[in-house]
């Protein structure tokens, strides 16, 4: 006989299971169906699938109801069928899991992060329907997920409150700053929902574990309430077409720890992660003991009109201040060292500690300041703003990343003709994270444009020919990079790719951060017959933390295990000192074999690339003659 599921997360951390969609996905299941169907078409898919999670050592399933409501159904001509495809999921989950796990209704967001034209009245009807459906056939829970604004959870759990008194269990997805899409910080938003009658809080989906765990820290320590944690398997990659997530299972079960020791009882997975991850965690958790729930400090009692956080302050407007007689990079790299450092624009309006890091790279003697297009997704500070600030107030060529992700083929054209009036024209075409992995996963990906076609487009601006083949009186004078990942198991495949960007028009190459001398090397003899310059990148590692992130959930980033462990468990001044150390190594073989350097400031602690910047500048005195440019 299985315990009350109050009583349980009372006394026990329990494991939840992990991805559905993404799982099926995996097993060849395409996208753009509806997998919620799969409980009428195709029941032994789904109930396949609890069983290797149970078997995973899964005690908590979600039923595969994730959608399974009027208005995601819609889409797809099942809004009739809410009621048959919610109970057939719970009837599919009983029948896996038998007395060896709970069942937890899974219900979804509608909004889904967007700002919909979806009424309240329509989300509580909603609701209503999928819920009344779901407890029809006895469910143990009902799990919201995936929900970024308080008041569409709001919503969904009062729907449930009044239709039934089992447990609730509320999870947000949100970024490492921790508020809902509406403003609420969320330690008010959990003390609300506690106020509402929730029974868990917690988080999943959007970002892997180190992004969760960074918000579950702000909680200022355990709670005397049980959390959940269904992270991703990291940032997903999009590659070839397909989605890939980077963190492993053996990852999944090193934070488990952490999580348990921060309050969470119930910890699962969220997209990207597999059975093998489930387990992961089951071994880690197998004799774990946790702190009684009874010790943890409690939340306040909030209201729900919390006031939002005051705006920064506004840039300034300047005007155009280019310099026609500056070599480009591509002619400095030729005759000496060149450098490249990335600082990432702000993701609010206060653009004080940015142009105060730009000042000090400047002063440095950097050659170029580049700026990232929303990297990951996230939403941050116009490119093209800052850009001509840095280049008109402080008199830095900026160099701006243009992703494939965020416009059209109208708004790309007349974003770059923009560019050009603004004298800014070096530029590093880039596909783009999915928007769907970002801080507003509503928002549409767009590409319009694979970042082949983006650079002989932008090149074809050169000729003074639009992207429709219309004369546009005069031509352009970009200098366009391309971007290069070396980090993959198959260099000379990554390099035959990097060859169809050189012959679309390339003028130079940026790598990814690169962490092993030895790949330096590897990547000088598989590019040796190319004729335009490298950049090899170089971020350095701020903590140890930060090195776990990287290797484990960033995309296209891979650490050798003898760096992991030199920087491991350090933080702070001790933390950014190792990392400064470790990338001044990474410069010796990077600058033996390439003139091109390209830097990257991680969490705009640009005084460390300020220091390694001077680095390079007495390492270059030193040198008595200059390798050939890549």
């Amino acid at each position: 006989m299985m315990l009350d599921l109050r009583k349980a997360w009372d006394n026990n951390v329990l494991v939840g299971d992990g991805a559905m969609g993404t799982y099926l996905y995996q097993l060849g299941f395409p996208v753009g169906i509806s997998f919620e169907e799969f409980n009428l078409l195709r029941p032994e898919v789904i109930g396949d699938v609890h069983r290797h999670y149970i078997e995973a050592g899964a005690q908590l399933i979600e039923t595969n109801t994730f959608s399974a409501n009027s208005y995601k159904l819609s889409k797809f001509g099942l809004e009739s069928k809410v009621d048959e495809i919610n109970r057939a999921a719970v009837r599919i989950a009983r029948k896996a899991a038998g007395n060896r796990a709970y069942i937890a209704g899974a219900v979804g967001s509608i909004r889904g992060g967007k700002r919909s034209d979806v009424s309240v009245r329509e989300l509580d009807m909603f609701f209503e329907e999928q819920i009344s459906a779901l407890l029809t056939e006895g469910v143990d829970a009902i799990l919201f997920e995936t929900f970024y604004d308080l008041e569409e959870m709001r919503i969904a759990l009062g729907r449930a409150r009044k239709l039934t008194d089992i447990p609730a269990i509320c999870q947000f997805a949100v970024d490492q700053v921790g508020r809902t899409l509406d403003g609420y910080s969320i330690q008010d938003a959990f003390g609300i929902l506690r106020q509402d009658g929730a029974d868990v809080f917690g988080f999943n989906c959007h970002s892997g574990p180190k992004g969760i765990m960074s918000v579950m820290k702000k909680l200022d320590g355990p709670l005397d309430i049980p959390l959940s944690v269904y992270p991703n398997a990291g940032l997903a990659d999009y590659v070839d077409g397909e989605y890939i997530y980077g963190a492993t299972p053996n990852y999944f079960g090193e934070c488990a720890l952490p999580f348990a020791d921060l309050g969470a009882r119930l910890i699962g997975g969220c997209c990207g992660t597999t059975p093998e991850h489930i387990a992961s965690i089951a071994r880690t958790l197998q004799k774990y003991v946790p702190t009684p729930l009874s010790e943890g400090r409690e939340l306040p009692q909030v209201q729900a009109s919390v006031v939002l956080a005051e705006r920064g302050q506004q840039a300034e407007k300047v005007s155009n201040g280019r310099d026609t007689d500056v070599p480009s990079i591509v002619e400095t790299v030729k005759e000496r060292h060149t450098v490249i450092v990335e600082l990432d624009p702000p993701r609010d309006l206060d653009i004080t500690k940015f142009m105060k890091g730009a000042a000090a790279l400047k002063e440095a003697g950097v050659d170029a300041l580049t700026l990232a297009d929303n990297s990951l997704a996230v939403t941050r500070m116009s490119n093209m703003a800052l850009g001509h600030l840095v280049q008109s107030q402080l008199g830095i060529r900026p160099l701006i990343h243009i992703a494939c992700r965020d416009r059209n083929l109208i708004g790309t054209q007349s974003h770059m003709m923009g560019f050009d009036a603004l004298g800014i024209d070096h530029v590093l075409a880039v596909t783009g994270d999915p928007a769907r992995f970002g801080d507003l996963p509503g928002a549409s990906s767009v590409y319009d444009l694979t970042s082949f076609e983006i650079i002989r487009m932008i090149k074809q601006l050169n000729e003074g020919i639009g992207f429709s083949g219309k004369p546009l009186k005069q031509k352009a004078k970009f200098v366009v990079g391309a971007a290069f990942n070396p980090n993959v198991k198959y260099l000379h495949k990554a390099v035959e790719r990097l060859e169809k960007k050189i012959a679309s028009g390339a003028d130079y190459i940026m790598t990814q951060p690169v962490y092993d001398p030895a790949l330096i090397v590897e990547i000088k003899k598989a590019t040796a017959h190319l004729d335009i310059p490298i950049f090899i990148g170089i971020m350095p590692l701020a903590s140890g933390k930060n090195a776990e992130y990287l290797h484990n959930e960033v995309p296209g980033i891979q650490l050798p295990e003898n760096v992991r462990k030199r920087i491991e468990g350090l933080q702070g001044a001790e933390g950014r000192e190792m990392g400064v150390e470790i990338a001044k190594e990474l410069l010796d073989t990077a600058m033996e074999h390439f003139n091109g350097i390209y830097l990257m400031t991680p969490f705009m602690f640009y005084e460390m690339n300020v220091a390694l910047m001077n680095y390079v500048t007495e390492k270059s005195k030193r040198n008595v003659s200059h390798l050939s440019h890549s």
